[in-house]
């Protein structure tokens, strides 16, 4: 008896034991976690590739290295706008923040990125190529959200809201993942002595452009001058129609297979051009034209009007080649079909190499390095280089040639962006489209057949 007595003492005295230890083991698992959460919450301050609102609305001087990959050299072009910034970040708000540059061919830019990024190693600040490239680093989880970084330190309207509209549509995203590092419009120029002779009026609509053709050749003026030799000068023109009749959605609906390149408003952008064509209003040659031989016969008085970019203002600017004087050309953005549909303060525009930020090193040392840049490269850009970079500026530059400062005014006029034809196409796409549109021109395919021929190969393309 008095040994079962003992047993059950034995027990109870165990499990009184057992109940002591559970006790405390859960108040230390309470205490690790409530320490754990300490550390999480301390450690998402700091933790790499997580935006988070600062709490100071000046910099707090952080200490930070950054990673640069770039293309072009520390002295050269837009390496000198980068380097020359994060420069005078350093020496007027944080002394302790440093950088390292990095310089690769931009022919082998991509595949430096791709591996970089396989390997979540990708430098803070990296130069890559706008729209589709981006999407790949996107869908992996590598670059950070811009969008979201100038909402949380406050920089969101140093943007040209022109060229967030740009890259949003090149990506196809709602977010904006780039920082854009050029800023070109692409348009008609028109030579305005041959206008005036012919008594035709500056175009705003495709009715108007029309009659102004019309006029031009019954004058004995070639109307038209497109590069049918280099390809593109003549797709972007097909280019230039479609949007204002389809929207500026169009290209980005036919690469997604939301439309056909087979519909009825896409082959009537290009019977248009074709119907141009023969009324020889792109005159004799066309398809053994190129740019800079087009671009020539407007400068000289042998064709007027001209479709480029407004880098062209670079030719314009010398005396030497434009024999129409300082202010003898003029320039006119697309015309306008239906304002519904795409309005006159909507431009065709590109913006060249961009930069992305990699995610795996992002923080707050960063998003403040940012925040400097962003708002600074628009004055310093303008003033140093005379160069608009897709960011808002109030410096002006009065040594800026009259063509450059044209540019700069059409640019100021641009709300919202349209891309150019091939921008939404793959590689193999682009071949069948300018290939194909010399053929077009010279009245060789239809242009049902043309757009049948880009069709096939993009159905091909997604196979």
């Amino acid at each position: 008896m008095s040994e079962q007595t003992d047993k059950i003492k034995g027990v109870q005295f165990m499990k009184k034991m057992l109940t002591v230890m559970l006790i405390a083991l859960v108040a230390m698992g309470m205490l690790f976690a409530s320490g754990s959460k300490e550390t999480a919450t301390t450690s998402t301050k700091s933790e790499k590739g997580v935006i988070t609102k600062p709490t100071t609305t000046t910099d707090p001087q952080l200490k930070k290295n950054i990673k640069i990959l770039s293309i072009w050299a520390e002295d050269n072009d837009n390496g000198v706008l980068i380097t020359s910034l994060l420069n005078k970040y350093i020496k007027e708000v944080n002394p302790n923040f440093s950088y390292e540059y990095e310089m690769v061919s931009s022919n082998d830019l991509k595949q430096k990125v791709t591996t970089l990024a396989a390997s979540n190693d990708l430098p803070d600040i990296f130069v890559y190529e706008s729209g589709k490239p981006i999407l790949e680093l996107v869908e992996a989880d590598s670059i950070m959200d811009i969008g979201a970084i100038a909402e949380a330190f406050n920089f969101s309207n140093s943007f040209s809201p022109a060229a967030v509209s740009l890259l949003k549509t090149l990506s196809g995203t709602d977010v904006l993942y780039d920082l854009p590092l050029g800023m070109n419009v692409e348009g008609f120029w028109y030579n305005k002595a041959l206008f005036e002779k012919a008594g035709a009026k500056v175009p705003q609509t495709w009715d108007e452009f029309e009659d102004a053709l019309a006029k031009l050749q019954a004058a004995g003026i070639q109307p038209l001058a497109a590069g049918g030799a280099d390809k593109w000068g003549l797709t972007r023109v097909v280019n230039a129609y479609l949007v204002r009749t389809a929207g500026p959605n169009a290209m980005k609906d036919a690469s997604t297979g939301k439309a056909k390149y087979t519909d009825p408003i896409y082959v009537a952008a290009a019977q248009k051009i074709q119907d141009w064509a023969n009324k020889g209003y792109f005159g004799r040659g066309i398809t053994t034209v190129d740019m800079n031989t087009a671009g020539s016969m407007l400068m000289t008085g042998k064709a007027a009007i001209f479709y480029n970019g407004s880098w062209f203002a670079g030719n314009l600017n010398d005396k030497t080649a434009n024999l129409a004087g300082e202010d003898g050309i003029g320039f006119f953005n697309v015309p306008v079909a239906d304002a519904s549909i795409s309005d006159s303060t909507a431009y065709s525009m590109n913006c060249g190499n961009i930069l992305c930020v990699g995610k795996s090193r992002y923080d707050e040392a960063t998003g403040w390095a940012l925040k400097y840049f962003v708002e600074n490269i628009g004055n310093y850009a303008m003033s140093t280089q005379g160069t608009v970079k897709g960011y808002n500026y109030t410096t002006t530059n009065d040594s800026i040639p009259h063509y450059t400062q044209l540019v700069l005014d059409e640019i100021d006029k641009a709300k919202s962006a349209f891309t150019w034809f091939e921008a939404t196409m793959g590689s193999e796409v682009s071949t069948v489209t300018q290939n194909n549109v010399q053929p077009l021109v010279t009245n060789d395919i239809t242009a049902m057949e043309y757009m049948k021929k880009i069709q096939t190969a993009a159905e091909l393309q997604n196979l």
